[in-house]
């Protein structure tokens, strides 16, 4: 697991790691990057923010458990309050679409799920930084609700 230790996730080892294994490495990355961002100067995460949100993305799209899930939510509102708000709009604009997503498959719930704790955790922690994007996204959580 120590190959799970760095800012990036390290794809190559991911890959390496048998299939079962692989939600276990991505949770002790993130376990790590979540202890890790918040000591990180913005001089230490500029040269590879935008691969990490990236990342971070990709992983709100895959099917990932409540822990899971709250760990990627952490990682984003910290990584943007520490380093660049550069790609914080995409990010947002990212779960927003997700969340408007109309399929309600089984397969897809984890992803809205994970979606809604992103911006949840963004909006909690960044505050007026996420400027007036708060209204579309209420404006689609309030879909989602009437829908139910």
């Amino acid at each position: 697991m120590e190959l799970s230790h760095s800012l990036t996730l390290n794809e190559e080892a991911l890959l390496q790691i048998p299939e079962a294994q692989q939600p276990m490495f991505i949770f002790e990355w993130l376990r790590f990057l979540d202890k890790v961002l918040v000591a990180a100067q913005k001089s230490d995460i500029k040269g590879c923010q935008k691969k990490l949100v990236q990342q971070l993305t990709d992983l709100i799209e895959k099917s990932q458990g409540p822990p899971t899930r709250k760990l990627i939510a952490s990682c984003l509102s910290t990584l943007f309050s520490v380093g660049d708000t550069f790609l914080l709009f995409d990010t947002v604009n990212k779960c927003n679409d997700i969340l408007k997503n109309k399929d309600d498959s089984p397969s897809l719930v984890n992803t809205k799920l994970a979606a809604m704790c992103c911006v949840g955790s963004m909006y909690e922690k960044l505050g007026r930084m996420m400027g007036r994007s708060y209204e579309e996204t209420v404006h689609i959580l309030f879909q989602i609700i009437e829908e139910c």
